[in-house]
């Protein structure tokens, strides 16, 4: 039998679709001319329109960053991507505090130095989290220096 070709998952967005409308209006309304393209005079409009005062040298390497096609123009799939890797890079900042939290509330300190003791963290997951994951093995993985003790880069390892 033939086996039809396996199809790949498109990666997820991180963008919802009312943002993506929102997004596309604001596009739209500084596409001046009506071309399907913001060029760069439209863009510095757009900037200024949300608070940003971009130096000639800034916008140049905005759209330079953008424009992927090297077009010199923006299309809305290229305006788009700018938004979506601006949030997800908020979205890694938020994660690295989540991590950095986790990590003061099971004895390490906020500066990252200090360590998590590793049969605390093993006894969190388990009984208060209720989890059953192999967190014995995985914690002996990590701790590095085997001092029963997690420092920050092991600890944040966890979560990768």
């Amino acid at each position: 039998p033939r086996q039809s070709p396996t199809r790949t998952e498109p990666p997820a967005m991180v963008l919802d679709e009312a943002f993506i409308q929102k997004c596309r209006e604001a596009f739209n309304t500084f596409d001046a001319d009506g071309s399907g393209t913001i060029d760069t005079q439209e863009m510095k409009l757009l900037l200024e329109a949300i608070g940003e005062a971009p130096t000639e040298e800034e916008l140049f390497r905005f759209m330079a960053d953008v424009d992927e096609d090297g077009t010199g123009e923006i299309e809305f799939a290229e305006f788009l991507r700018a938004f979506e890797k601006q949030r997800g890079g908020t979205q890694e900042v938020e994660d690295e505090m989540d991590t950095l939290d986790a990590f003061v509330a099971l004895g390490g300190n906020a500066d990252r130095s200090g360590h998590v003791d590793t049969q605390k963290l093993i006894r969190v997951v388990k009984e208060e989290f209720g989890m059953t994951i192999k967190i014995e093995r995985l914690v002996e993985e990590l701790d590095k220096d085997q001092d029963k003790m997690l420092n920050y880069s092991e600890f944040a390892a966890l979560f990768v």
